[in-house]
């Protein structure tokens, strides 16, 4: 009788996955964990910079981001039906229609608002007497027949313009409308006329039968052209003196195009496209510049000619808005790269150390069946399928739910990471396992102690790693994160490179001074603090896998907090130099005065801390600078200087104008105490002697002289001696007695400071507060003084600086590398412990048949525990501030802190390290050792010796 041997043995995968299911299960949520954010990363990339995009498009003047197609009025060489007939609604709007067609991928069309039609291109003077003419000059208007005008406006008063008779280029009267603002500026009505005079100075006459009121007045319909919408007061560049006009724009009837073909307003046939963002995505920039390229300057514009003519031109702003977004990218980029690396090696690190754990746990398993003769091919491929049926399904899963959970990117590049992690997981087990088991073992050697001193090859792979970690930080220091060709991933892999470094070096000096220890403690009464000594000393815990990968999660989570730490700071001082204070009231105009009483009314309000009332005159020119460009001495008071712009460091040439601030020294001193400004010398303010305070109404001596605290290119231009200087406020002689590199009442980088009592205009133009008012109640009481005021709250301002989706993005990421550093540190220092857990389990099992008690017995592992955590929390705190202190200068922090809003300071903002990301992710590491080390000693200790000692047992 033949036994089916096959079918009695049970399969290999179904019978390891029910014998250790808690270490597949543990092994798929890592895997999963670790496949969603490497899939995550790169589609959140993809959506920042999507929804960045297409923010920048959207935020733009319709009138940057339209395209325009226009060309010159039909030749006069044409026949007029001819000419008139191409300036009709049918010929344009089949020209649209063609053009509509020819856009190239990715552009798209905002196809419900498009406009077509005729325009004046140089505006024509309208003579009428009850036009407004504010300094004697008659305004100058536009003329458009567009289409959709029904569509994208409702009739406030009035009827449509029509055409009651076919428009030619012969009609002498046309019906038109205006909009409500345009009507009430120029002071229009229902039933007004305007003539419009011809090339042969024939009047036009051009009947206003409507007034209209925009449905959507920012959108591209009305804001392409704003004059559309709103009448502009401009300057006239041909008058000798400053002269304005009223400029605005008419709208006639869709069909009264060929009317304006016979003015010498220069009229041209124009096509408007509003540009839909809604379809494109990140990685459509380059193509998306290529072809506005091309259509500008290249075979797109051929193409467009072919159907709306020879001598159709082609522009838009689209291109140059396309520009600034891919700048702002690239500038981030390399930043993100650096996050992105640092959190790809420490999962790569963590997944490497998992392998080692399990192949670790059946070293013993597959010796056995190495000694019996399996092959290592064999092994492999047994290791091989039964990792990947558990590794394959969790990678797939991970990328499912980063899909789900980033919903905008591309697949390929998630799917890519995925992919990744599963095969590293699937090859590092088989890999290593099949290296230890070359030759067949009879039993293994002692698993507490490091057997293998450091071999040449080694020496020579790290001295390699050495150079390429100097070679990296060197170039990053130098020239920073950009490159030309792109992200440069060696400079962004500098913070790895560094952690590698720390980590070979700290695993080759870490038994040395535990040994050196080891002989003091062998002193002492007692065998536990030696024996926890001695075995950290030797413990194959603390070897380079583990070290590794906690310097590179507590270096990456220190690097991320150290970024999101610093930008904002950089927000919150842009903020502070914008505003000035907490909160900033100042009137219309610079030289709009504050009365007493709301002075009085908003320092009595809820939540005012301190007010500051000052005088601030703009551009006072300053004397010519002193032979030798000396200047104050400062002693004290403050000669420190920023970097970049706004620094007030400037030479003393620079300084031919200046902001004079007149402030009360002992609350303006407090001000900047409460700002975190530098300390204001108010004692040198004193008004004493010559600057002792005027009396309301006195007339100065202009020989007297004022001390003043000025920036550094003021007090050089200067110098130590009193220079006269002519201002609103008075004439007088002012004598620097210290500098300041910034005061909180100006942005100029050049400014002197006075005491506001010594001047014979004393009134504040400015007041800063510092406290949390409520804004509505500051605003009401501001409104309440019956003037206008300008009121800015600092929070408001820094609020500013986070709307950017691509900023926000940036951010979103690396708020999560911290997190991830921090957690993949704490499951490096989990890994590293359960990997000696079987062992210390054997060890406290015979040391408790020696009278070991259960308390000595958790002392003992607390103690072998602690100095491993100490080294890699130590070694990580110090990895992380080195990684910043020597990346720092490379690294500029503005694309991502205040890159694309208008008026902030631009200035290099640089890494500081964050005590909070260096200190809690170390903290967390000790704290967990300890715990861990703990619940391993309590669990020891519930069970029996004769459980985990068994005869022939060589451990």
């Amino acid at each position: 009788m033949r036994h089916n041997d096959r079918a009695a043995s049970a399969p290999w995968i179904r019978t390891r996955l029910r014998t250790a299911p808690g270490a597949a299960t543990a092994l798929a949520v890592l895997v999963l964990v670790t496949a969603f954010l490497a899939a995550a990363f790169p589609r959140a990339v993809d959506a920042y910079e999507t929804k960045g995009l297409r923010h920048d498009i959207l935020t733009a003047d319709a009138g940057r981001s339209t395209l325009e197609v226009a060309r010159p009025q039909p030749g006069l060489e044409l026949p007029q039906a001819q000419r008139d007939a191409e300036a009709r609604s049918p010929e344009l709007a089949r020209i649209g229609s063609g053009l509509l067609k020819a856009l190239p991928t990715p552009l798209r069309a905002d196809t419900p608002s498009v406009a077509y039609g005729v325009r004046t291109s140089k505006p024509a003077v309208a003579n009428e007497p009850w036009l407004p003419r504010p300094e004697a000059a008659p305004p100058q208007l536009s003329y458009v027949a567009q289409s959709g005008l029904k569509e994208h406006a409702t009739l406030a008063s009035g009827a449509w313009p029509t055409t009651p008779r076919e428009v030619t280029s012969d009609s002498r009267e046309v019906q038109g409308a205006v909009t409500e603002e345009t009507a009430a500026e120029l002071k229009v009505k229902v039933g007004a006329t305007i003539t419009l005079l011809t090339a042969a100075q024939e009047p036009i006459t051009v009947t206003i039968t409507g007034i209209v009121a925009p449905r959507e007045p920012l959108g591209s319909y009305w804001s392409a052209d704003p004059l559309l919408r709103t009448p502009s007061l401009i300057p006239d560049p041909t008058s000798p003196f400053p002269q304005h006009y009223w400029t605005g724009t008419v709208l006639l009837a869709e069909d009264a195009g060929p009317a304006l073909l016979s003015t010498a307003a220069e009229p041209v046939l124009f096509w408007r496209i509003p540009s839909d963002p809604a379809g494109l995505t990140g990685p459509d920039s380059a193509r998306l510049t290529s072809v506005i390229a091309s259509l500008e300057s290249g075979p797109g514009l051929l193409k467009v000619r072919e159907i709306a003519g020879d001598t159709a031109v082609f522009a838009t702003g689209l291109g140059h808005i396309v520009e600034a977004n891919a700048r702002m990218r690239d500038a981030i980029s390399p930043v993100i790269a650096v996050a992105a690396l640092g959190i790809g090696s420490v999962a790569a690190v963590v997944l490497l150390m998992t392998g080692a754990l399990l192949a670790g746990r059946r070293r013993a398993e597959l010796a056995l069946m190495r000694s019996r003769g399996g092959s290592l091919r064999g092994i492999g491929g047994r290791l091989l399928a039964e990792t990947a049926v558990t590794v394959l399904p969790a990678s797939a899963l991970g990328l499912v739910l980063a899909v789900l959970a980033v919903g905008e990117g591309r697949w390929w590049p998630g799917a890519l990471a995925a992919a990744g992690v599963g095969l590293l997981v699937c090859v590092a087990l088989p890999v290593r396992t099949t290296l230890q088991h070359i030759r067949p073992t009879l039993h293994g050697a002692r698993e507490d102690m490091v057997s293998a001193r450091p071999s040449r090859r080694r020496t020579v792979a790290e001295l390699t790693l050495l150079v390429l970690a100097v070679g990296a930080v060197t170039a990053l220091r130098r020239r920073g994160t950009s490159a030309e060709g792109g992200t440069d991933l060696l400079v962004s892999a500098a913070p790895v490179l560094v952690a590698l470094i720390a980590a070979l070096v700290l695993v080759r000096l870490y038994p040395l001074p535990l040994r050196l220890a080891t002989r003091p403690v062998a002193r002492l009464r007692g065998a536990i603090g030696f024996l926890s000594l001695a075995r950290a000393g030797r413990s194959s815990a603390g070897g380079a896998l583990p070290l590794l990968a906690l310097l590179l999660a507590l270096a990456t989570a220190a690097f991320g907090g150290s970024v999101i730490a610093g930008i904002g700071d950089a927000r919150d001082d842009a903020a502070l130099a914008s505003v000035g204070a907490d909160a900033r009231i100042s009137g219309a105009s610079e030289r709009a005065t504050l009365p007493d009483e709301l002075v009085r009314t908003v320092r009595d309000l809820d939540g005012v801390r301190g007010a500051a009332p000052v005088r601030v005159e703009y551009s006072v020119n300053m004397p010519e600078a002193v032979a030798g460009d000396g200047g104050a001495d400062g002693g004290g008071a403050g000669t420190g200087t920023r970097t970049g712009s706004g620094s007030g460091s400037g030479s003393a040439d620079d300084a031919k104008a200046a902001a004079l601030v007149g402030v009360d020294p002992a609350s303006y001193a407090e001000l900047a105490r409460a700002t975190g400004l530098p300390a204001f010398p108010a004692a040198r303010l004193k008004a004493t002697g010559s600057s002792a305070p005027l009396p309301d109404g006195a007339k100065a001596d202009p020989d007297r002289v004022l001390p003043a605290i000025a920036s550094p290119a003021v007090a050089a231009r200067l110098g130590s001696e009193p220079r006269a200087i002519e201002t609103l406020s008075g004439d007088f002689k002012v004598q620097v007695v210290g500098t300041v590199s910034r005061v909180a009442s100006v942005s100029p980088t050049d400014f002197l400071v006075v005491n506001s009592a010594a001047l014979e205009q004393k009134a504040p133009t400015t007041l800063l507060l510092t406290g949390a008012p409520d804004p509505g109640k500051l605003r009401a009481a501001v409104e309440g003084s019956g003037k206008e005021y300008a009121v800015q709250l600092r929070s408001e301002e820094r609020a500013r600086y986070v709307n950017t989706p691509m900023q926000a993005g940036a951010e979103r990421i690396y708020l999560a590398a911290v997190a991830a550093g921090a957690g993949y540190a704490l499951l490096a220092v989990l890994l590293s412990l359960l990997q000696t857990a079987p062992e210390r389990k054997t060890l406290l099992a015979r040391l408790r048949t020696m009278g070991l008690t259960t308390g000595q017995g958790r002392k003992l592992l607390a103690f072998e525990a602690t100095p491993q955590a100490l080294l890699a929390a130590g070694g990580g705190l110090f990895t992380g501030w080195a990684t910043i202190a020597l990346l720092s200068p490379g690294i500029d922090l503005v694309p991502l802190a205040l890159a694309g809003v208008a008026g902030s300071d631009t200035s290099p903002v640089l890494l500081r390290t964050d005590l909070w990301s260096l200190a809690l992710p170390a903290a967390g590491v000790v704290a967990l050792a300890a715990a861990v080390a703990g619940v391993q000693a309590w669990w020891a200790s519930r069970r029996g010796s004769i459980t985990e000692l068994r005869a022939g047992d060589s451990r």
